[in-house]
């Protein structure tokens, strides 16, 4: 059977759904909606992306339309992720699932309740030696994890005359840097380890405080003002520390930002056990750097042959043939849509596909270093309410 897909939203990372999903071979791209008519007619022209509807729900209501992919800006998350689920379609959502920590609970128990697929596009998940690290640390490779470190390191927003929505706290969410690029590092620091954070402590800073707005501020990533703008006050870090405790015992720290010259895209995570260390970093994704106390160090190049069976799925071409960030963002789209077909059991989601669980377990994450840093820089407990509810329930 040929699936449909319909895409809700067709900004910057619309051309990067389409195209993993092409790339499948067994999808149809059926049509996508925006916030206009006129302009995603437009758009639906300059994507080759089928029909131009009038909004997402004249999209929800088209048989012909099975999967939807939800790439709005983070405040429509919600509404257009819940409908879609009420309407019966399966849903890859892109990260955050949702703008606040009570909207993500929402979706998730919407999505858990539904039958139905319900993916969040946390894409880094989907390099092969990220696979290939979790499998060593999951097999014991390198002994008990003990610490937990890395960054998420970016400049796009390093000039004050540099302006996005997901800086406005109405469109992105009360936090910017974490929200945005923390919650990748996290999320891919829990799925390599398989330990949960459980403990916070952040300091966050906002460098820049005052930004010119230019006209382009609706778009997903910075425009710039070419003269002098309207000034507005930004309330959102723009660069975080933030200290971690795991459920395994494990230590951690993770440093984040978006105002750093020099830093493109680096998001690095490294773990330390008892025994080695894996390194990675995304800016270098094919090198997987494996540490040693009593003898030389070494590179695990990415190549199928000597990968994990579990990762090795995960890369496509022979060993010399660098893979990179739309290869990873494919391998989790084919895995979204493989669950799909398996009807969206439980049973056979792939490991590495991440769930609106996923979604409102990083939700938890972000809330929990904001309060962290409202109380003054201390340490704060990751808590479930549904977790809390659901203790009280067998209490009683």
């Amino acid at each position: 059977m040929t699936l449909g897909m319909g895409l809700v939203g067709p900004g910057f990372i619309a051309a990067h759904h389409l195209d993993a999903v092409r790339r499948l071979g067994n999808v149809e791209v059926i049509g996508i909606a925006g916030s206009s008519l006129e302009s995603t007619k437009k758009r639906a022209r300059e994507l080759n992306a089928g029909r131009a509807y009038a909004g997402y729900r004249e999209l929800l209501a088209d048989p012909a339309v099975h999967v939807v992919h939800n790439t709005t800006p983070n405040h429509l998350h919600r509404e257009v992720s819940l409908a879609a689920l009420r309407a019966g379609k399966h849903v890859i959502s892109d990260k955050p699932l949702a703008a606040t920590m009570e909207e993500s609970r929402e979706l998730y128990e919407a999505a858990r309740d539904a039958n139905l697929a319900h993916v969040v596009t946390f894409n880094y998940r989907g390099y092969p030696l990220v696979q290939q690290a979790r499998a060593m640390i999951a097999k014991g490779k390198i002994g008990k994890s003990v610490f937990v470190h890395g960054c998420y390191l970016q400049d796009w927003l390093t000039d004050e005359r540099a302006y996005t929505w997901r800086l406005d706290p109405k469109l992105g969410g009360a936090s910017s840097a974490l929200g945005d690029i923390g919650s990748h590092w996290c999320d891919l620091a829990e799925h390599v380890t398989g330990a949960r954070i459980v403990e916070v402590l952040a300091d966050l800073h906002t460098v820049v405080a005052e930004r010119e707005v230019p006209d382009t501020a609706a778009k997903a990533f910075a425009g710039k003002a070419k003269a002098p703008g309207k000034k507005r006050r930004i309330t959102s870090e723009d660069v975080a520390s933030v200290l971690l405790r795991f459920d395994n015992g494990a230590r951690g720290c993770v440093t984040v930002g978006q105002v750093l010259p020099g830093h493109k895209n680096d998001l690095r995570l490294e773990v330390n056990g008892r025994e080695g260390s894996i390194a990675w970093r995304q800016e270098q994704p094919n090198e997987l750097w494996l540490g040693h106390h009593a003898k030389a160090n070494t590179v695990l190049t990415r190549d199928p042959a000597l990968m994990d069976p579990t990762a090795r799925g995960y890369a496509h071409l022979p060993a010399g043939h660098p893979e990179a960030w739309a290869d990873a963002f494919r391998n989790i789209i084919a895995d979204a849509y493989a669950w799909i077909r398996r009807d969206a059991r439980a049973d056979a989601k792939p490991i590495a596909l991440p769930t609106f669980a996923d979604g409102y377990r990083n939700s938890l994450l972000v809330d929990a270093m904001l309060r962290s840093h409202a109380a003054g820089g201390v340490w704060q407990p990751v808590t479930d309410p549904l977790e809390t509810k659901r203790t009280t329930r067998k209490r009683g």
